[in-house]
């Protein structure tokens, strides 16, 4: 693991996409669950920082895609954790509905090709979600106040978690960050006006540090960055 900021680390070596842990008198929440292969890593970088399975509290959902949730079974197997996510995402997860994805036919050739061979009806392997939570629901058991924002474009009930007295926010793929920052791909995204909508949202928040769910996190001249990115995809004026 790789501290990022007091009480917050992030796993490393996980396929794809990121997993973060955080710390707290009462126990460790996780933020998403990475690939199916990311839990075995996940174990067993928490026993090589000499904390139990059982330690983990809650995981916290972002949304219902493989890449994130493909190693929540194994996870809440292992640590009896609570699944938190938001309500829109619940069907999902619990395996009775498909995974969110826009029809093929609305997408441009480039995105189109993205999804060549992918099916529109896959299911996640469900997992009981104990917990909903709705917009601007706070979690004053993470983190001292950690709060719920429902961020739709990329799924419907796509959630960020934002820290407002630190100005910290977990944002799922709102926004991602490879090379810059970047809008969740178009292929896999329900509906991109909704996007730019929480593109838009996640500016006016002002964030001091953003942790991803694909790529490093961004911890420096961060409120710039992000209002400037926005702006360049046209989310804001």
């Amino acid at each position: 693991m790789k501290a990022i900021l007091p009480g917050v680390w992030t796993f490393t070596g996980l396929p794809v996409g990121r997993v973060y842990l955080l710390e707290d008198a009462d126990g460790l929440t996780l933020v998403d669950a990475g690939l199916t292969l990311a839990a075995e890593r996940i174990l067993r970088q928490l026993a090589a920082a000499g904390r139990r399975p059982d330690e983990v509290r809650r995981i916290l959902v972002t949304h219902g895609h493989f890449d994130h949730v493909g190693g929540l079974p194994r996870l809440k197997a292992q640590t009896g954790a609570q699944v938190i996510a938001s309500d829109a995402e619940r069907p999902i997860l619990e395996g009775q509905q498909p995974l969110q994805y826009p029809p093929v036919e609305t997408l441009p050739l480039r995105a189109r090709l993205m999804r060549a061979g992918s099916r529109g009806d896959s299911f996640l392997k469900g997992i009981t979600v104990d917990r909903t939570v709705e917009d601007g629901e706070m979690l004053p058991e993470v983190l001292g106040g950690l709060q719920a924002l429902i961020m739709p474009g990329h799924t419907p009930g796509h959630t960020v978690y934002w820290h407002p007295e630190r100005r910290l926010l977990f944002c799922g793929d709102a926004i991602m960050h490879f090379t810059g920052l970047s809008g969740p791909f178009r292929a896999v995204s329900t509906d991109m006006d909704d996007v730019h909508e929480s593109i838009a949202r996640i500016a006016a928040l002002q964030p001091a540090a953003v942790c991803f769910g694909h790529g490093n996190p961004l911890l420096a001249d961060t409120a710039a960055r992000i209002t400037a990115f926005a702006r360049s995809c046209k989310a804001i004026q």
